[in-house]
């Protein structure tokens, strides 16, 4: 039986049984308590405990876990595995011990054929009733139940649910070990596979015991050991799971599996860890020196050392990582989805541990080898410390690597070492001061400059080494670091932010900042100690990194589409690109018509929806040149640069992130176009969300022009449309009102005076307004007519003439009595000031005139 006809059966079987079939959960839990999933039931935890409401009675899974306590014997053993499945099937307050042995005895026997005479059962001591239901229930014969004591009582911990389990063992046969059942005898020869866990008690303070009201069942049964016992194999490794993983490790070795048991125990040893590590990174456990992280790099490192003392040179992640999808892709089809980033992780964590290998092993080798001829089992503390502190060597992996040779670390020498390290950094660390030029040039002597190895990295997070740390008041500083994947700010891309962590202390980087020709200051605040020499870990801010490198690509497309719109002639002056936003500054005479704007915005998008790949290539400045690569505004460039296509438009120099398919940046929009200069233009535009919330702002907006135009979303023009028309009638009505009001304030003025000269204060009128009133007295056989009056804060003078008066130099003249000017023709002008007291003065000089 293959892997995958057993993962059908077992969940069609349940679900035939009104089980919900539950997909399997992650390897990194959401309880906080564990580092992995260790077991079918931990996502199910949460219903056990009644913290939440099971949304449904019944459930069976098969579970991803991973197990490091036996680590150490992987390979070994023909059982032990680090990452195996769960098959299990779970009961929140539905059946209890009756179905859950009923339900596993009937797929037992008739859903995998096991012969019963090959069954064997324990019960707790104090289960009773379990013993009777497989006795009376199911017919298992009386001598083929054992009773157990604790190996057959489970708890969650020292409070909580519990219960008597019921475990179910296959006798593999005499040749195997001992008879006498599970409780007396042989262990290789009596296998557990399936254990039926009675949720009946709560167990409280002091180890008092209640009974549960809602009585649960959880139970599990292991995926590879299941599917060894069904195909008659004395080894998990034996199954179709393993084949090509075993295949893989042998090539690299180049020693067929079962040759010899040494070289066996190195394969199967790849195998697993190879298998394990794949699922880890599918997961998001990326290497690092703690948690999670620390045991992922462990097994890695452990397959790259055994095929290395096997004698095996050759590469190895990327063809396990492959070998683990062949098998496991159908379940999990993400693995193939993420197949080319778990090879990168992967592959960059191979290639550290064979520099580190390549520096260190040379040296154990010697030291181990002169302990073991002077007898002794003592491996020095001094030398392990070395090791870790020159050359990267893990202690732990001093510590396995010697163990074979029946050697120990004496580590209290070593600990004593790390001490005196520890304390000699701190003193070195606080001769320095924060942002001394003298001391970023003693750096880069020292240390030359920062390798930059996040620009491709997917998940940011390297570990490095700490060279230096400038400590600031309240904790600001600056850290130095070996390499990193924080960016430093350059070619308008602004710096990364994110985290530095080490064992003594943590770094929250606010910046990054290219100083000294190369050196990258990491700026930011210190909790703790980080000490030069240490290990850290850098993690820079995914999801900002992300949008940064969107807008970074969507200024190379918006450049290309500038230049095919508007001509050769555009080139960028100026950018910048941060996680918000994009700026790009270019050269051109004037600003963007609408409709050049519509056709670059389509020309750019229609690129961001092909979904190309943008590809780098490193060459020559000349080379580049001649491929027609546009230099960046503001970039220097040595004699090998890189290049960076992206789509069918844009080729340009660039050394800052971008995305790996234009698909990504999602949508591009302008946001505004304005001069900033002679001959110079700004864009701003979003990418990505930036552009979802603005595309989600305009739509809130729209909807409430909408609701107040009383009309729906897609009838907001016409109605617009409709409202103006309607003002516009208004408008007019309004005109002709004032005009007829002003024809009747002009017969009165008229009527009041007959002299060939009018002069008058009128207020309340604006400059127009009172023009008109001043022509129409003219016309009515006037010499000349002078109005001045105030409005609005605003002081307006018209003067309306036969022409035996100019009337735009009498205008003048009288506009300077109010702080202001004017201007019109011989017969008609009108000016403008601020002043009101200077009216009167007016009217007098007019009056003169």
């Amino acid at each position: 039986m293959e892997a995958a006809q057993l993962r059908s059966i077992f969940l069609d079987y349940f679900a035939d049984n009104a089980h919900t079939v539950v997909p399997s959960a992650s390897l990194i839990p959401h309880d906080q308590s564990l580092l992995f999933t260790v077991a079918g039931m931990v996502p199910f935890k949460p219903y056990f405990t009644e913290e939440e409401t099971a949304p449904y009675k019944r459930a069976v899974s098969v579970q991803k876990c991973f197990r490091a306590p036996d680590i150490d014997i992987i390979g070994t053993t023909q059982r032990h595995l680090t990452f195996f499945e769960m098959m299990g099937n779970f009961s929140f307050g539905d059946y209890f011990k009756e179905g859950a042995i009923r339900y596993a005895w009937g797929l037992i026997t008739e859903g995998f054929g096991l012969d019963p005479e090959r069954l064997w059962i324990t019960v707790h001591t104090s289960d009773d009733q379990a013993d009777e239901l497989w006795r009376d229930l199911v017919g298992v014969r009386p001598e083929r139940i054992q009773r157990l004591d604790e190996d057959n009582f489970w708890g969650m911990g020292d409070a909580g649910p519990c219960g008597p389990c019921s475990e179910i063992f296959y006798d593999k046969g005499p040749q195997f070990g001992d008879d006498g059942g599970p409780a007396f005898g042989g262990e290789d020869r009596f296998v557990e596979f399936w254990n039926l866990v009675f949720m009946q008690y709560e167990k409280g303070p002091g180890g008092s015991m209640t009974e549960l009201p809602k009585k649960n069942i959880d139970t599990g049964a292991g995926f590879e050991r299941t599917l060894s016992i069904l195909n008659g194999v004395e080894s998990v490794f034996a199954t179709d799971l393993f084949t090509p993983l075993l295949e893989t490790a042998s090539r690299a070795l180049k020693v067929p599996y079962g040759s010899a048991e040494e070289t066996d125990v190195a394969i199967r040893r790849i195998a697993d860890h190879g298998r394990a590590m794949t699922m880890l990174v599918s997961d998001g456990v990326l290497p690092s020196n703690e948690g999670r992280g620390y045991v992922l790099r462990r097994i890695i490192r452990r397959a790259i050392l055994a095929a290395r003392r096997a004698g095996s040179e050759a590469a190895l992640t990327q063809a396990l990582v492959d070998a683990t999808i062949e098998k496991m892709g159908g379940a999990y089809p993400v693995l193939a989805k993420d197949r080319d980033l778990i090879v990168e992780v992967l592959e960059r964590e191979e290639a550290g541990f064979a520099r580190t290998l390549r520096t260190g092993m040379s040296l154990l080798e010697e030291a181990r080898d002169e302990v073991l001829a002077s007898k002794s089992t003592v491996f020095p503390g001094g030398v392990a410390f070395k090791l870790h502190d020159t050359h990267g060597f893990p202690i732990e992996l001093t510590g396995e690597i010697i163990a074979e040779s029946g050697l120990a670390v004496e580590r209290e020498a070593f600990d004593a070492a790390m001490a005196v390290q520890r304390e000699r950094a701190r003193a070195k660390a606080k001769t320095l001061n924060l942002a001394d030029d003298a001391q970023y040039r003693d750096l880069i002597e020292r240390y030359g400059t920062t390798e930059f190895v996040g620009r491709d990295v997917t998940r940011y997070s390297v570990e490095t080494q700490v060279l230096a740390m400038l400590v600031g008041e309240d904790g600001v500083g600056e850290l130095f670091l070996d390499s990193t994947p924080f960016y430093a700010e350059s070619g308008g891309q602004v710096g990364d932010t994110g985290t530095v962590v080490t064992e003594t202390g943590r770094f929250e980087v606010h910046d990054t900042q290219s100083v000294a020709g190369g050196l990258f200051a990491h700026r930011g605040r210190l909790s703790g100690e980080v000490l030069p020499g240490q290990v850290a870990v850098a993690t820079i801010d995914p999801v900002r990194r992300e949008a940064i490198r969107r807008n970074h690509t969507a200024t190379h497309l918006l450049h290309a589409g500038l230049r095919s719109v508007l001509g050769d002639h555009v080139r960028q002056q100026g950018s910048y690109v941060g996680p918000e936003r994009l700026r790009f500054d270019f050269s051109h005479g004037g600003g963007l018509r609408p409709q050049e704007a519509d056709e670059i915005l389509t020309l750019v998008n229609s690129d961001v929806v092909a979904n190309e790949g943008v590809e780098t290539i490193q060459t020559t400045k000349a080379e580049a040149e001649t491929m027609g690569a546009i230099a960046f505004f503001g970039d220097k460039y040595g004699d090998r640069v890189r290049v960076v296509r992206a789509g069918a438009h844009s080729l340009e120099f660039c050394g800052g992130t971008h995305v790996e398919r234009l698909g990504d940046i999602g949508q591009i929009q302008i946001v505004s176009e304005a001069s900033i200069g002679s001959n110079t233009r700004r864009i701003e535009a979003v990418s990505g969300l930036g552009a979802h919330r603005r595309s989600h702002e305009m739509e809130t907006a729209l909807a409430s022009i909408a609701t107040l135009l009383k009309t729906s979303p897609d009838d907001v023009m016409p109605a617009l449309e409709r409202l103006f028309e309607r003002q516009r009638d208004v408008e007019r009505e309004i005109a002709t009102l004032r005009q007829a009001q002003l024809s009747q304030f002009a017969e009165q003025l008229h009527e009041q005076s007959e002299a060939d000269v009018l002069v008058a204060r009128v207020d309340g009128y604006a400059g127009d307004q009172l023009r008109t009133l001043a022509q129409d007295l003219q016309r009515r056989g006037r010499r000349a007519v002078v109005l001045a009056g105030a409005a609005d804060d605003k002081v307006a003078i018209a003067v309306a003439t036969d022409e035996s008066l100019d009337a735009e130099s009498t205008v003048k003249r009288l506009a300077k009595l109010v702080g202001g000017g004017g201007g019109g023709s011989a017969r008609i002008a009108l000016a403008g000031g601020r002043d009101a007291s200077g009216i009167d003065a007016v009217l007098v000089a007019a009056a003169a005139l």
